[in-house]
């Protein structure tokens, strides 16, 4: 058994990026994403744009990720795909095109959590990164998503803290939106906080009981703030653009800093892992890995490229659940909404 070959193809549909990988007993083989251009001339993404590009890119990627792996799909053990959470659209596409070519090739089939897989993507096989030990907390952000999980085991996961209205990349995205930088803008935010004063502008943060988020009241104070600054001034924007991301990306690192040590204070869990595609942010992994010798804590930044969605870690998931038998069958849908 231990000579056996498990080829594990991942396909993840979930927004707007079409992505694929082939994973051989835990090594990522390959690792492929569409990102779709299309949305940004409508500041945001468009579900039906979102499905149609990814009927166009599934095919095309999958063979590319089936080539850079140098296998062909006789070779493959078994399917892993995105079966939610996400937009309805996109992830019919995935589910759809999975259970054909399983069907096809006659192997099993795989239903993944989105949200499981952006924490499991720490169990990837990569060189110079640790894995975490269970039970860790994992903290996972993305443009829908914002949750302090209790990881007990691969797929034992418990959400003890999560937003109660905006996730954290949409605070990001919309911050951008207000300073008039173009989709999507969680990204330039963090590049012109790097050049910025963190402290330069005074942000209120949200009183939210216990590990849960709240970042709307956030958005609507720096939508107003800057309104208010405009009006004595026009160009205040590009005259303080630095110091106001800078500000921005401080008070937001903030919130979900003080909610990780009351989450270590309540589990006693000093394990600390980051998932989902706002992990990229520079300034959060900074934080964290200053938490590490502040705090004492073991922090877990996985590699740049399985931060984002990508079809790495839906694989990953796929081949702890493949050694479990845990398959789908082919009665199995998309589900826009999903629980841990």
């Amino acid at each position: 058994m231990a000579s056996q070959k498990i080829y594990i193809l991942g396909i993840e549909s979930s927004c707007d990026d079409t992505a694929a990988a082939v994973l051989c007993n835990g090594k990522i083989l390959s690792n492929v994403v569409a990102t779709q251009e299309v949305h940004k001339k409508y500041g945001g993404v468009v579900p039906e744009l979102a499905s149609r590009a990814h009927q166009q890119n599934i095919v095309p990627v999958i063979h590319e990720a089936l080539d850079r792996a140098g296998i062909t799909k006789k070779d493959l053990t078994a399917i892993a795909f995105t079966r939610g959470p996400g937009l309805m659209g996109s992830l019919l596409v995935g589910t759809s095109f999975a259970k054909s070519m399983a069907l096809g090739l006659n192997i099993p089939l795989i239903d993944v959590n989105h949200m499981q897989a952006h924490i499991l993507a720490h169990f990837i096989e990569e060189e110079g990164f640790d894995k975490p030990e269970f039970p860790f907390l994992a903290l996972t952000i993305s443009g829908g998503h914002t949750q302090v999980v209790k990881v007990s085991d691969y797929f034992e996961m418990e959400v003890i803290g999560q937003t109660l209205d905006d996730a954290v990349g949409e605070a990001f995205d919309k911050s951008a939106k207000i300073l008039g930088l173009p989709y999507p803008g969680g990204p330039l935010v963090d590049k012109y906080a790097q050049q910025g004063n963190p402290k330069a502008f005074q942000f209120p943060k949200p009183k939210v009981g216990d590990l849960n988020f709240s970042f709307s009241g956030l958005k609507t104070s720096i939508l107003y703030f800057i309104q208010k600054e405009l009006k004595e001034n026009p160009d205040f924007i590009s005259q303080n653009l630095e110091d106001i991301c800078a500000s921005i990306q401080h008070t937001i690192i903030n919130i979900l800093m003080d909610k990780m040590k009351k989450a270590v204070k309540q589990t006693g869990i000093r394990q600390i892992a980051i998932g989902g595609g706002v992990s990229a942010n520079s300034g959060i992994r900074k934080t964290l890995k200053e938490a590490e010798k502040k705090y004492g804590w073991k922090t877990f930044i996985p590699k740049f490229e399985y931060t984002t969605d990508n079809a790495a870690m839906i694989a990953i998931a796929g081949h702890y659940k493949y050694l479990t038998g845990d398959f789908a069958d082919m009665e199995v849908t998309a589900k826009a909404r999903i629980k841990m």
